[in-house]
Parts: structure tokens; C-alpha cells; sequence
């Protein structure tokens, strides 16, 4: 069986910056699992798994268009202390969720100086070159629930 669109997929991978610096892995852990063609993972990532089979091994390199986005600096906004609950402890490195223009989204503080905090929206990944090695370990036919529902259920996946 080939990855295809509405193909649960299973693989096993490491993601790397540039200097060679992991930034993410699957080893030690079950194997991800998603649906193939609908979102469910980067869209450089899922067109370089597009026709592959069972026990293939690629290397990928994707450039931030179709990883996480090229950095927009207009997400970084710099807020008043008044904005926060006056008893809050802000610091930075701290994330939460945000109204933005395209409903909630999750910030990261980045400075905290006197009365002003400095917030970034970029994805923490964004602008980055994604650098996977990957093993697809499982093809399998998604069922109407897993296509409903929009996510892989059971092992590797979203459980109910």
C-alpha cells in the first residue's frame, strides 16, 4: 500500500535544525500517526511522504513555506502590564492563549520590561528549515470515524 490521501500513516522520524541540533523525535515513543492529504502535518513534510510504502526511509529538508511559515513580525506585539491580571507573575518564556485575527492563538512572552511585555504569535518553529529523517512504519485505510473526526484514533493517535 502507498501513502495516499485519507491513508492512516505511521512513521517514526527525527527532526533537526540546521546545526544538527535535535528538536523533536519519535524514538522511544510509539510510532505518529495521521491522516495523510487532510492538514494533520506539515505540508512540505506530508508531499515528501506522498506514494511511499511500508518501510521506506527518507531524508527531507523543507524550507518555512511548507513548514511552520516564514517569521511575520507583526505578531510580536508589545502589551501593557495593565492588560494582565494585576496578581499575575509574568515571566518570560511563559505562553498563553490570545485573541487574534483568526480567533485564539498561543503566544510565548519573550521580554518583560518595567510595565511593557513583549509577546511573539510565530509558531516557535517558524522560519526555520525542518531538516526529517523518517521511517513509514504503517499504511492503513482511515475509517469514516477517523475521517469524520478528522484524526487518527487508537495507538499513535487521538484516543476518545
Amino acid at each position: 500500500m502507498k501513502i495516499a490521501k485519507n491513508k492512516v500513516v505511521s512513521i517514526d522520524y527525527t527532526l533537526k535544525d540546521d546545526d544538527g541540533k535535535i528538536i523533536d523525535s519519535s524514538e522511544g515513543r510509539d510510532p505518529l500517526s495521521y491522516i495523510q492529504g487532510i492538514g494533520n502535518i506539515i505540508p512540505g513534510l506530508e508531499e515528501a511522504l506522498e506514494g511511499k510504502e511500508s518501510g521506506s526511509k527518507i531524508n527531507v529538508s523543507i524550507e518555512p513555506e511548507k513548514g511552520y511559515g516564514v517569521r511575520n513580525e507583526n505578531m510580536i506585539k508589545q502589551l501593557e502590564r495593565s492588560q494582565f491580571e494585576p496578581d499575575m507573575e509574568i515571566k518570560t518564556g511563559m505562553q498563553f492563549q490570545a485573541e487574534g485575527p483568526e480567533g485564539l492563538q498561543v503566544v510565548v512572552v519573550t521580554n518583560v520590561e518595567n510595565d511593557t511585555i513583549t509577546v511573539d504569535g510565530n509558531h516557535p518553529l517558524a522560519g526555520m528549515q525542518l531538516n526529517f529523517s523518517v521511517e513509514v512504519k504503517d499504511i492503513r485505510d482511515a475509517t469514516e470515524e477517523e475521517l469524520s473526526h478528522g484524526h487518527v484514533h487508537g495507538p499513535g493517535g487521538h484516543h476518545h
